[in-house]
């Protein structure tokens, strides 16, 4: 049972409250102990250093800030979390008790009140009001045309008392950028309505007395708290209790994102990564409000996902993986536990089923797919474009029906990825019809089809995704698609491809699409990305792992951290907060927490990274070994 608020002596039983017209003097006086512990809290809060945090130091940048250094908050032990009644939202009142729990060592219990009323921590499902001058979040298409008029970045503000200031609580304070002007923009109206937040959106406010999250939905809520978490110190990715002071920068944060669709792709296929590894994978995209887990499912190397109808997929196709190793699968209870953990944290699970090339695993299980009806040996090499499922035959749609209908059936989300990509051995018509009497297939799942951007010239299915991963940002093919009426997701291999190496002397990775360190990374738009293709076309943007050359989930974080965050940011934040200097600060921030947390990541040389303690153990070029961790649960 949540523990019921103390009973105030204003609401109690009248039975001892003095008579009319007399007042008891001496139940009013304090004592000397009191005395002096207010004063105590008092001096303490005037001496306090100010929070170790600003505001606007948030990854991805949020929309609007306005900061209020009079305001810092301080968690106190006894502190609650407060939330309404509706199961979802107090589904994240306890993930924001379990993420503070371990560092703080607070108890943390959590209070279900019908109207959340005030408290240290409250979440609250509302209407979520702006503060009075913040202009209205701009759609993507606004945002792409009005950024080369926009201000700074979060965390890079004007001193106080300039133009660039806003009053805060009657304080002259900085307005930090993503958009945060107090001159009403002219694309709209001056001020985010309740309804404006939207499915994701989310409104922050601490004070001296707490911290309260407000949104429209339990998913706006989740936002709020990640972004919480980052306003906290460093010190809060402890798995242990820490001796430290837990303050949180005071001002005012409406946030909300640019595109709907941020995600990753984690390549199981090459090297298979067990039901563990993944969930870690999806705690990295939830802290920086990622929303999509792409799956590679299938491929040459191995078939990672049970299929009841055609079960020599895993038993005999999924024993593969690069190099001659063990391979490995998921069973259909894994694969719901990899959703089921997701859907708690506001990922949505993607999975792809490569067809009709990438299929050599598929083959060797059942070699009545292939063109010539011979098993082809198990592939662990690294070569792509040879293999595919036999487009004429009446039995390869057999398979392609059965596979997708229960790949559908185990995932809740709304989308299949069909892959589609280098199917060299199947050219033209053979091509774009096995393409449509596909995408015809995952529409009655119910699904909408996701392919990679090579089948833009089959016929247009509705709602259909393409995921463009091209180098070129002129690519007609693409745009007449769009044209048609398909959305992209950016993936472009020179900026978003995490299998490329930081620099020549990486020591795994690729170099095809070029390198990429942060910088690259994170310059590039988007919502302009590709000609011929406007902002609103744009679904949003993923950042693929292909895992040819990565084995364990150590590598797989130091690919992924510190990029991930850079690709975070242009997937949610305002195209007006874009700035490099201000992100490669903001991003130096969470060396420390990834330290603290066991995460690897790679000490990329143009972060300028907290001076720590244990800098010499992190190698600048190395990957780095993190501590064992705990299985993640559900």
């Amino acid at each position: 049972m949540p523990p019921t608020p103390a009973t105030s002596p204003e609401t109690s039983a009248g039975a001892d409250r003095e008579p009319p017209g007399q007042v008891d003097l001496s139940a009013h006086r304090p004592a000397a102990a009191e005395l002096a512990r207010a004063a105590e809290l008092t001096a303490g809060e005037l001496l306090a250093p100010p929070a170790p945090v600003r505001l606007g130091d948030v990854v991805p940048a949020p929309e609007q800030v306005r900061p209020d250094p009079t305001a810092d908050f301080t968690l106190p032990a006894d502190a609650a979390v407060r939330v309404g009644p509706d199961p979802d939202a107090r589904e994240v009142a306890e993930q924001l008790a379990e993420l503070l729990r371990p560092a703080t060592g607070y108890p943390l219990p959590i209070v279900v009140e019908a109207t959340t009323t005030g408290g240290p921590l409250v979440l609250t499902l509302a209407a979520a009001t702006p503060p009075a001058g913040v202009p209205r979040p701009r759609t993507a298409a606004e945002d792409t045309a009005g950024a080369g008029a926009a201000g700074a970045v979060a965390g890079a503000a004007e001193p106080a008392g300039t133009d660039g200031a806003a009053s805060v609580g009657g304080v002259a304070e900085p307005v930090s950028p993503g958009g945060v002007d107090p001159t009403p923009s002219a694309a709209g109206p001056t001020t985010v309505g309740a309804d404006e937040l939207g499915a994701e959106g989310y409104r922050l406010d601490v004070t001296p007395t707490g911290v309260r999250i407000s949104a429209d939905t339990a998913t706006g809520l989740f936002h709020g708290v990640q972004t919480l978490r980052q306003l906290l110190p460093a010190a809060v990715e402890s798995p242990s209790p820490v001796a430290a002071r837990w303050v949180v920068p005071g001002g005012v944060l409406v946030d909300r994102p640019r595109f709907p669709y941020r995600g990753a792709m984690l390549d199981v296929s090459r090297h298979f990564f067990g039901v563990a590894d993944v969930l870690r994978v999806i705690d990295h995209l939830a802290r920086y409000k990622l929303n999509h887990l792409h799956l590679h499912l299938t491929d040459d190397q191995g078939w990672r996902i049970a299929v009841d109808s055609w079960p020599a997929l895993t038993t005999v196709g999924g024993a593969t993986e690069v190099g001659g190793g063990p391979g490995g699968f998921y069973t259909g209870a894994d694969y719901r536990r990899i959703v089921r953990y997701a859907a708690r944290r506001h990922v949505t699970v993607v999975p792809e089923i490569d067809l009709p090339g990438h299929t050599n695993a598929a083959l060797t299980a059942y070699p009545e797919l292939a063109p010539d009806r011979v098993a082809p040996p198990p592939y662990t090499g690294t070569e792509v474009g040879f293999s595919y499922v036999d487009p004429a035959s009446e039995r390869t749609y057999d398979f392609v029906a059965d596979v997708l209908g229960e790949v559908a059936a185990l995932t809740p989300g709304p989308w299949l990825h069909i892959g589609g990509d280098e199917a060299f051995k199947v050219k033209g018509a053979a091509y774009t019809g096995f393409v449509e009497r596909t995408q015809r297939i995952v529409a009655g799942t119910g699904k909408t089809v996701i392919g990679w951007h090579q089948i833009a010239p089959a016929g247009h299915a509705e709602e259909r995704v393409l995921q463009w991963w091209g180098t070129d940002g002129t690519d007609p093919v693409v745009a007449e698609a769009v044209r048609r009426g398909a959305r992209l997701i950016l993936s472009p291999g020179n900026h978003a491809y995490l299998d490329m190496k930081y620099a020549p002397d990486t020591p795994i990775g690729h170099d095809w699409a070029g390198l990429i360190d942060v910088r690259r990374a994170y310059d590039w738009d988007p919502g302009t990305h590709v000609a011929g293709v406007p902002a609103d076309a744009v679904l949003g943007v993923e950042a693929p792992l292909w895992t040819e050359s990565v084995t364990t989930l150590a590598e797989i974080e130091f690919m992924f951290l510190p990029r991930l965050p850079a690709i975070a940011e242009l997937g949610w934040s305002p195209r007006s907060a874009h700035d490099w200097a201000g992100f490669r600060e903001r991003l130096a921030g969470h060396g420390p927490r990834w330290a603290t947390a066991g995460i690897a990541f790679h000490r990329a040389p143009e972060i300028p990274w907290p001076a720590e303690r244990d800098a010499a153990d992190t190698p600048t070029t190395a990957t780095p070994t993190p501590p064992a961790t705990p299985t993640p649960t559900g």
